[in-house]
């Protein structure tokens, strides 16, 4: 006999959903308040890989992150962040090896080592990336990070030990990864979205080997959109069977990383429930955490923050002698490389154009953890606004400044705003700030409340609109230009880098 009984009026109950890998910094906000967006869509658990927050302050950022998801009414489960830096072709705030890791696997919440990104250090033997990889297989599983990896190079990263990946793109890549054994992580976050193009590998044969997962994904989608139960609902509508799409969120990642004790609705493991009332469109009406209500009908529980983020509030130190000359380019040759951004995808073009076509903006990567003065300069084609600059400490993986205009000026009073409020995103004109959104933990997430850091948010977004903008958020795409393992072409502050060759690359086109 139950002590109570709770009459949900035929409705479904499902297991509560989770988020196979994301970063939590992503969304701007702190686990305490990322919860207040995530429960009432029905995500009771997410593992979290917080190297976001790790290449700016070390592990006393991941500890920083651990300690705020504390507590919370949420089963936060943590990957120990793989590659920080992502690769030596960019200034991080910080150096993780594997005896700096290993320490973080006595917090039982520690079950893997995040995602792999430094594929060619894999495939080429670099001796402190397999000792990281054969740590995480002593304490757990390692995910993987190989965008476009194929053949004999992709079985070898495979047969390192790293069981997953989340960074396909295409059907055929996806497929052959998944015909070699890895567990394929289907992302559609707020940047990338790949659900689409990846939904037809999916059968009931083969559906154990899939998860769902965001990566990244801002506050306003999680609110407004939803988190995981947006993938299930836009799964179903694109032809997938509902039981498999609920299954692919909840028991498939639960198996994956043997978390035992969740995933699933049965006797002995935690009463993570989700209810809902159409089977086609899984719309949560509560969410039940450990058995207990934690969000019914979009009101969640209190959730108090005790964190203190101190530590983390003085993280951006622009160079001194920044000038407008500093964003200055000077070219001999006529064609320039430029950055080509790709609608809804992390992978760009090389494209050869001249300074003077329509759309080629200036780019800058700024330095800010060691005062080196380091600047990378180029072009990108994408923005297509005009009159202005915008910039942003979000800059993935090493979080630099990274600053997009077409005038020199306002470019320079782009960084130096953001720098003056301690990070954060903002939108230069005529040499004015129209927009700031700060973020002054680490440079990557605010401690207002999420109303208020959707609220600034939209206002940056709504002053880029202004200047002619086309994009629904160009600071998503902006923060992963500088992303120096993604190809094609990236910026980092070291320079133009051709990710395919693994090197620095001039902007110019040699004849």
């Amino acid at each position: 006999e139950a002590q109570e009984i709770i009459d949900v009026n035929g409705a479904y109950i499902a297991p509560g959903f989770i988020d196979a890998h994301m970063h939590v910094e992503s969304t701007m906000l702190p686990p305490t308040s990322f919860v207040q967006l995530t429960l009432p869509h029905g995500t009771t658990t997410a593992i979290f890989d917080p190297h976001e927050i790790a290449n700016v302050l070390g592990i006393a950022g991941i500890k920083l992150i651990m300690d705020d998801a504390k507590g919370i009414p949420f089963d936060a489960y943590f990957a120990a962040s793989s590659c920080v830096p992502a690769s030596p072709l960019e200034t991080s705030g910080a150096v993780l090896l594997s005896d700096d890791l290993e320490p973080l696997f006595e917090d039982e919440r520690v079950i893997a080592l995040a995602e792999m990104m430094n594929f060619p250090g894999v495939i080429h033997d670099d001796e402190e990336v397999h000792k990281k990889i054969k740590m995480g297989l002593r304490h757990g599983k390692v995910d993987g990070h190989c965008p476009g990896l194929r053949g004999k190079e992709l079985l070898k990263y495979i047969a390192a030990g790293i069981s997953s990946d989340h960074e396909s793109i295409t059907e055929k890549e996806a497929q052959e990864k998944l015909d070699a054994g890895m567990q394929i992580y289907i992302r559609e976050g707020s940047a990338a979205k790949n659900l689409e193009a990846l939904l037809p590998i999916i059968t009931p044969e083969n559906a154990h080997k899939i998860c769902f997962c965001t990566d990244d994904r801002h506050p306003a989608d999680l609110r407004d959109e939803g988190h995981i139960d947006h993938i299930i609902r836009k799964a179903i509508s694109l032809g997938l069977d509902p039981i498999l799409a609920i299954c692919i969120a909840t028991k498939h990642v639960s198996d994956h990383y043997e978390l035992n004790d969740i995933g699933s609705i049965e006797e002995g493991k935690f009463a993570n429930l989700v209810i809902f009332d159409d089977l086609q469109s899984p719309n949560p009406k509560q969410t039940w955490h450990h058995g207990k209500l934690v969000a019914d009908n979009g009101n969640v529980i209190e959730i108090e923050c005790t964190t203190d983020w101190t530590i983390a509030k003085d993280s951006v130190h622009l160079p001194s002698s920044i000038t407008q000359e500093s964003f200055a380019i000077h070219v001999q040759s006529e064609l320039v490389r430029v950055i080509g951004l790709i609608q809804g995808q992390l992978f760009t073009e090389e494209l050869h154009l001249k300074t003077t076509d329509e759309d080629v903006l200036k780019m800058a990567v700024i330095e800010r953890h060691h005062n080196t003065g380091n600047i990378g300069l180029g072009f990108v084609h994408g923005f297509a606004f005009t009159g202005g600059a915008i910039a942003s400490t979000v800059g993935h993986d090493s979080h630099n400044i990274a600053v997009v205009g077409d005038n020199d000026e306002d470019m320079c009073i782009a960084a130096t705003a953001i720098a003056d409020s301690g990070g954060g995103q903002c939108v230069v004109s005529g040499g004015k700030v129209l927009a700031m959104l700060p973020l002054p933990i680490a440079g990557l997430m605010s401690d207002s409340p999420p109303d208020v850091v959707i609220e600034q948010q939209h206002a940056v977004l709504k002053a880029i609109a202004s200047l002619g903008c086309p994009l629904d958020d160009p600071f998503m795409p902006l923060s992963f230009l500088p992303l120096s393992v993604i190809p094609k072409l990236k910026l980092s502050d070291l320079g133009l880098v051709d990710v395919d060759q693994f090197t620095i690359v001039p902007i110019e086109v040699c004849p």
